[in-house]
């Protein structure tokens, strides 16, 4: 019996690689030509150092930008430079077509089963936890986001539940998370096609607190945020954070007897300060002001507040400028 069965993804090696150079890589390509000026692999330091930490295997944990893009070309580029293939963890919310979960399970896509009851939720983490240690164990490469969803404000910060569940069974938190072997990776589009859908749901849930996205909604930021134009895209990648969790045991062995939610803290304060350290900071000008114009017209409400829908546009893409400057 295949207690993975659920969530695992479809051993397939020979699809994978049929897969990659006949469909998935001249898609991309084409997806690349169409919606951004470039997708760029950079690197944030040393990048012998970081070669050689992601050399057998990595969890390349990152903020989200978009539901498809962000691991697909993430995938391609490790594929291309380092002949990484990571497994890719991606919500069951977004299973919303028949064949969409048999083609994203053959792609190397994993289960990350969501909307449930607390206690099913429960035995779901420690499922995919145990998975995950699985596939780290045997070197295998990961790529998940910090949070569950994209963060619409532009925070990124990483969700203390994600940590929470991929530690689950562990006695010792920072080991843990060593073996995991985070490497964060810094995504960074230079427009978000779905910036006018956030604001716009981002009123709602301010006009009806008890407001919630449906099914319908997901496919059609699905849709936006693959067909919509992105501008010049960059992929930085970051040092594993072992190094680091090393050197604030050493100089303060006290973390150590921290209560779990507290060391959890720590470690998300290390991942984020790679991820914004890793930022691209784009130059904004008048051009840019129209294009927030232009994608302010886009959006339909009955009760429209241009004032703060376009508040909100601008602080999507200003907090991570913040944050950047912050962690520099």
């Amino acid at each position: 019996m295949d207690k993975y069965k659920q969530i695992r993804a479809y051993h397939t090696e020979w699809l994978q690689a049929v897969t990659d150079f006949i469909l998935a890589f001249p898609i991309l390509k084409r997806m690349e030509r169409k919606t951004t000026t470039s997708v760029e692999l950079a690197y944030l330091g040393d990048r012998k150092q970081i070669e050689q930490d992601i050399k057998h295997g990595a969890f390349f944990i990152t903020n989200h930008r978009d539901i498809c893009m962000d691991s697909a070309w993430l995938s391609k580029l490790l594929r291309m430079h380092y002949f990484i293939r990571p497994y890719i963890g991606i919500g069951n919310n977004l299973f919303g077509k028949w064949w969409i979960e048999p083609l994203v399970r053959s792609l190397r896509c994993f289960v990350v089963i969501r909307n449930v009851s607390p206690r099913e939720q429960l035995a779901n983490s420690q499922l995919l936890s145990e998975y995950i240690q699985m596939l780290r164990r045997k070197g295998k490469s990961i790529w998940l986001a910090q949070r569950q969803g994209r963060a619409k404000d532009g925070n990124d910060v990483t969700q203390p539940g994600v940590l929470k569940m991929l530690t689950l069974g562990s006695e010792d938190f920072f080991e843990a998370v060593k073996q995991l072997n985070f490497c964060p990776v810094s995504i960074n589009y230079e427009y978000d096609p779905c910036d006018y859908l956030k604001a716009r749901e981002m009123q709602l849930v301010r006009d009806n607190p008890n407001w919630k996205k449906s099914r319908r909604d997901d496919l059609i930021s699905m849709k936006v945020g693959i067909e919509g134009q992105k501008g010049r895209v960059v992929y930085r990648l970051t040092p594993s954070i072992n190094p680091e969790i090393d050197k604030l045991i050493a100089k303060q062995p006290e973390v150590l007897q921290l209560p779990r939610n507290e060391q959890i803290q720590l470690v998300g304060n290390i991942i984020d300060k790679h991820i914004h350290q890793a930022y691209e900071v784009y130059e904004r000008g008048e051009k840019f002001e129209q294009y927030l114009q232009g994608q302010l017209q886009k959006i339909n409400l009955p009760n429209k507040d241009e004032v703060f829908l376009m508040q909100k546009m601008h602080e999507m893409y200003a907090k991570p400028v913040e944050n950047h400057n912050k962690a520099i």
